[in-house]
C-alpha cells in the first residue's frame, strides 16, 4: 500500500516520522488496509497534505475522523469524492457560507479547491476501518497530528485556525494565539447546529477579512 507523506511535508516533519510511535503507527495501518476495507484510498491517505504545501497553508480546519462510508473520504476533513451526497456536517457547512457570503450550495463536496486556495483540511485521525467510526483513534494518528499543528504554530505567522467543536478547540493549546487568529463556535453537525451553535458564526468572511488585514489573497470558498 502506499503511505508517505509528500516530500516537502516529509522533509519538515522528518524528526516526527521517525519517532518510534509513527513507525508502529505505520505497520498497524498497513496491516489493516491489507487484510480489510479501510478509507480513505491508501494513495489519499496524505491527501491535506498533497493539496496544500506548506508554504501555502493560510487556513487550518480541524476534523476529527474520516467518513467510514464507501467512496465518501479522500483525505481532507468535511470533504467527500466527487458526485457523494454531501453528509450533513458539509450541507451545513456550505449553508452558512450561503448565508455569510451569498454564495449558493456548490453540486461538489470535493473541497480540493480549498486545498488548492491554502486551506489545509486536516482530520485528527487520518483513517478509518470501514463502517466502524473511530476505530484508527488512538493507535497514534492524534500524536501525528497534533505535532502536524504545533510545527504550522512555530513555524508560520498569521494562520486562520478554524476550530469546530469541543474537539477541535481542545486543540487550542498547540496553537500560539499571539501570532495567529483562532475562530471558534459549536460543530456544523445537525446536533450542534440545531441547537444554534453553528449557524451564524460567520467563520468564513472573518477569516477572509483576517487574511486581507494579513497582506494575503481572500479564500474563493
Amino acid at each position: 500500500m502506499i503511505f508517505k507523506l509528500p516530500q516537502e511535508w516529509e522533509n519538515r516533519l522528518k524528526e516526527e516520522t521517525q519517532k518510534s510511535y509513527f513507525q508502529n503507527l505505520k505497520s498497524l495501518i498497513e496491516e489493516d488496509y491489507k487484510s480489510q476495507l479501510c478509507f480513505p484510498p491508501d494513495y489519499q491517505i496524505f491527501s491535506a497534505f498533497e493539496m496544500c504545501a506548506f508554504d501555502d497553508v493560510k487556513v487550518v480546519i480541524l476534523g476529527q475522523d474520516p467518513y467510514h462510508g464507501l467512496g465518501q473520504a479522500n483525505g481532507m476533513c468535511f470533504s467527500v469524492a466527487d458526485l457523494q451526497k454531501h453528509p450533513p456536517s458539509l450541507t451545513n457547512i456550505f449553508k452558512e457560507i450561503e448565508s455569510d457570503l451569498g454564495q449558493p450550495k456548490p453540486i461538489s463536496g470535493n473541497l480540493e479547491r480549498w486545498s488548492k486556495q491554502g486551506v489545509f483540511l486536516l482530520n485528527a485521525t487520518l483513517t478509518v476501518k470501514a463502517n466502524k467510526a473511530g476505530s484508527h483513534q488512538n493507535m497514534g494518528w492524534e500524536t501525528f497530528t497534533d505535532a502536524v499543528i504545533k510545527y504550522i504554530s512555530n513555524n508560520k505567522a498569521h494562520v486562520v485556525f478554524l476550530l469546530w467543536g469541543g474537539f477541535a478547540k481542545k486543540k487550542s493549546r498547540l496553537i500560539d494565539s499571539t501570532k495567529h487568529s483562532l475562530l471558534v463556535s459549536g460543530h456544523p453537525s445537525p446536533l450542534s447546529a440545531n441547537r444554534g451553535y453553528w449557524y451564524g458564526n460567520k467563520h468564513f468572511s472573518k477569516a477572509n477579512f483576517l487574511l486581507e488585514q494579513a497582506g494575503s489573497e481572500p479564500i474563493d470558498w
